[in-house]
C-alpha cells in the first residue's frame, strides 16, 4: 500500500469517526429537548400511589402540561425562578413534584386542593371546602402493600372534579382526623391514593403545600411495568412472570 493509500484511508477513517460523533451528538440534543420540553421517563419506587401505580410501573410525564419552570430543565438552574407559558393544573391531576423539603427529589401524587382551598380529615372522610369529597366503596381486594408490610384496608371510588380514581384506606387508618388546611397562594394540596401509606401534603415538615413552580409535569401514560418481586429486567428468564404486559400503554387517571 503506497502512501496515498494510506492517507486516503486515514481521512476516510476520520471523516467516518467525525460523522459517528455528529450523528451522537445530534442525538443526544434531540433527546435532551424531547425530555426537556416534552416527555420525560419516571419510576415508581414506592407503593404511595397504589392500586392506580404500583411500584415498578415506568411512566411517561408531559412537561408542558403546566408550563416550563426551571424544574423542565436538567440540574434545575437556580437562576430561573418563573414559569414560562405557565397552564393551571386540575383537581384530581396525577402530577410529578420537586418535593419542597430539598427542591430536588421527585414524588408524584394526586392533586387534591388548590390554592384557597381548605382540607380537612373527618372520621377519615375528606372535606373540600367543607363539602365532603364523594366516595363509594368497591370489593377490589382486602389487603394492598406498603412497603414490605401489607394492610388490611377499604378500597373506594373517589369522585373530584368528574375526576374518577380509586382510592385505599387503612381499616384502622391514621390521620383519621387533622385540622383544617387552607392551601396559600401558588401552592397545592396532594395525596397519595394509598392513603395510609403516603408522605404528602398532611405532613407539613417534609412535604407541606408544593409551589406552582415545583411542578414537573403531569403524569400521562405507563409504557412499561416489571414486578420487581419476581425478578429484575436483566433476569430475562424471569420475563414470562415479572413483566405485566397488561399494564403496557394504560392512560393515568
Amino acid at each position: 500500500m503506497g502512501s496515498s493509500d494510506s492517507n486516503y484511508f486515514l481521512q476516510l477513517m476520520k471523516n467516518k469517526i467525525i460523522d459517528n460523533l455528529k450523528t451522537i451528538i445530534y442525538a443526544l440534543i434531540i433527546a435532551l429537548i424531547i425530555r426537556s420540553f416534552l416527555y420525560q421517563p419516571f419510576y415508581i419506587p414506592s407503593s404511595s400511589m397504589e392500586p392506580n401505580l404500583l411500584i415498578g410501573d415506568r411512566l411517561f410525564v408531559s412537561k408542558y402540561a403546566y408550563g416550563y419552570s426551571r424544574h423542565s430543565f436538567p440540574f434545575s438552574p437556580t437562576n430561573y425562578n418563573k414559569r414560562f407559558l405557565p397552564k393551571k393544573p386540575k383537581r384530581g391531576d396525577v402530577i410529578v413534584f420537586k418535593t419542597p423539603a430539598d427542591d430536588r427529589t421527585d414524588y408524584i401524587k394526586r392533586l387534591i386542593g388548590l390554592p384557597g382551598d381548605t382540607i380537612q380529615f373527618v372520621n377519615g372522610n375528606i372535606f373540600l371546602n367543607n363539602v365532603v369529597i364523594e366516595r363509594k366503596k368497591i370489593e377490589l381486594s382486602s389487603t394492598i402493600n406498603c412497603g414490605s408490610e401489607i394492610f388490611n384496608v377499604n378500597f373506594y371510588e373517589e369522585i373530584i372534579d368528574d375526576v374518577k380514581y380509586v382510592a385505599v384506606y387503612k381499616k384502622n387508618g391514621t390521620l383519621l382526623n387533622t385540622d383544617k388546611f387552607i392551601v396559600p397562594k401558588e401552592h397545592y394540596f396532594f395525596l397519595g391514593d394509598n392513603r395510609d401509606c403516603s408522605k404528602d401534603s398532611r405532613y407539613l415538615n417534609s412535604v407541606g403545600y408544593v409551589s406552582f413552580n415545583n411542578l414537573v409535569g403531569k403524569a400521562r401514560i405507563i409504557f412499561f411495568s416489571n414486578d420487581i418481586k419476581k425478578g429484575n429486567f436483566f433476569k430475562f428468564w424471569k420475563w414470562h412472570e415479572s413483566i405485566r404486559v397488561n399494564r403496557f400503554f394504560k392512560r393515568i387517571i
